[in-house]
C-alpha cells in the first residue's frame, strides 16, 4: 500500500519500507514517519551572520545542526554529501531533543550561544524534530532559527511558526522554468516567504548561477516582489562557485554580483553581496 506524505508539495506516495524523494521520510507500518529524526550529521557553533542572518541578533553565535536529505535537486548543492544521500548509508549520530537543548543551554552559558539553528541539509523535511526541539528550547529561553528552501506545505509550516524566531529562506530564482529544473516550484516558496514574514524575522538568500538566474530583469522582478511584502526584508545575493554536478561551470563574476545588488537596492533597503 502506498501512503501519501503531506509535508511538501511533492506529495510522494510511498510504498511500505520505502523512502520519499527527500530520502528522509518513510512509510513504516502504513504511516509516514520522519526517518532522520534526531540523526545529526553536522553540528557547529556558528556566527549568526553565517546563516546568513545580518539583522537578527548580530555578532552573536548560534548552535547549528543538520541531518540528511532534501526535497529539491539543486545540481550546485554545496552540502550534497548530506542532502543528496541516495541509497548509500550515511554516518550520523542520534541525539535526543533533550540532549541537543542541554548542549545549546550549556553553550549559552559558556560561549554566548543564543539558540539553535536548523540548517545544513533541508530541515523542514524533518519538521517533527525541529518542532520538538524548538518547543523545549523556547522553554529554556533559546532562540530558534530555520535555514530552509521554503518548499513546504502550509499545514506543517503553520505548526512551526509559533516556535521559530528567525528564518533565512533560499529564493533560488524568480522563474518557474528555473525552479522546475530544481524539482520545485516558485509559487510555493513565494507563499512561504509571505506567510513567514507576518510571524517571524525573515531574510532571503539568492545564489546567482551564471546563465541560469542572473539576468537584470529577473533580479528587478524578484526584488520588486520582495519589496511589495516588506522593503525592509534583507536580501543576500550570493556568488556561485563550482560544486557537485556543476563543477565544470565558472564561478559567478564578482562584478555581476555587485551589479545585481545595485539593481535590488532600487527596491529594497538592505541588500548584501555574499561569497565575494
Amino acid at each position: 500500500m502506498r501512503i501519501q506524505c503531506n509535508v511538501c508539495p511533492h506529495h510522494c506516495k510511498i510504498e511500505e519500507g520505502h523512502l520519499g524523494l527527500c530520502r528522509a521520510r518513510k512509510n513504516v507500518n502504513n504511516k509516514i514517519i520522519c526517518d532522520n529524526y534526531g540523526k545529526l550529521t553536522s553540528i557547529a557553533l556558528d556566527p549568526i551572520e553565517k546563516k546568513p542572518l545580518y539583522h537578527f541578533h548580530p555578532k552573536s553565535k548560534i548552535l547549528s545542526v543538520g541531518s540528511y536529505g532534501c526535497n529539491l535537486g539543486c545540481p550546485f548543492c554545496q552540502n550534497h554529501d548530506i542532502s543528496m544521500v541516495g541509497s548509500r548509508p550515511i554516518e550520523s549520530t542520534y541525539v535526543t531533543c533533550e540532549e541537543l537543548v542541554d548542549k545549546a543551554v550549556y553553550y549559552s552559558k559558556t560561549m554566548g550561544n543564543i539558540g539553535i539553528a536548523y540548517t545544513y541539509n533541508e530541515p523542514l523535511i524533518g519538521y517533527e524534530f525541529v518542532r520538538d526541539c524548538a518547543r523545549l528550547g523556547r522553554d529554556k529561553g533559546l532562540k530558534n532559527v530555520l535555514v530552509t528552501n521554503g518548499y513546504i506545505c502550509e499545514e506543517p509550516l503553520n505548526e512551526l511558526l509559533p516556535l521559530i524566531d528567525g528564518f533565512n529562506i533560499d529564493l533560488k530564482g524568480f522563474t518557474e522554468e528555473y525552479y522546475s529544473k530544481l524539482r520545485g516550484d516558485l509559487e510555493t516558496v513565494k507563499r512561504t516567504i509571505e506567510i513567514v514574514s507576518n510571524h517571524s524575522h525573515v531574510e532571503v538568500t539568492t545564489l546567482i548561477v551564471p546563465g541560469e538566474n542572473d539576468s537584470h530583469e529577473e533580479m528587478m522582478a524578484l526584488s520588486s516582489w520582495l519589496a511589495h511584502i516588506n522593503p525592509d526584508i534583507p536580501l543576500h545575493i550570493s556568488r556561485f562557485f563550482p560544486r557537485w554536478k556543476m563543477d565544470d561551470k565558472e564561478a559567478t563574476p564578482v562584478k555581476q554580483i555587485y551589479q545585481l545588488a545595485d539593481i535590488a537596492r532600487k527596491n529594497l533597503k538592505y541588500v548584501y553581496e555574499g561569497n565575494c
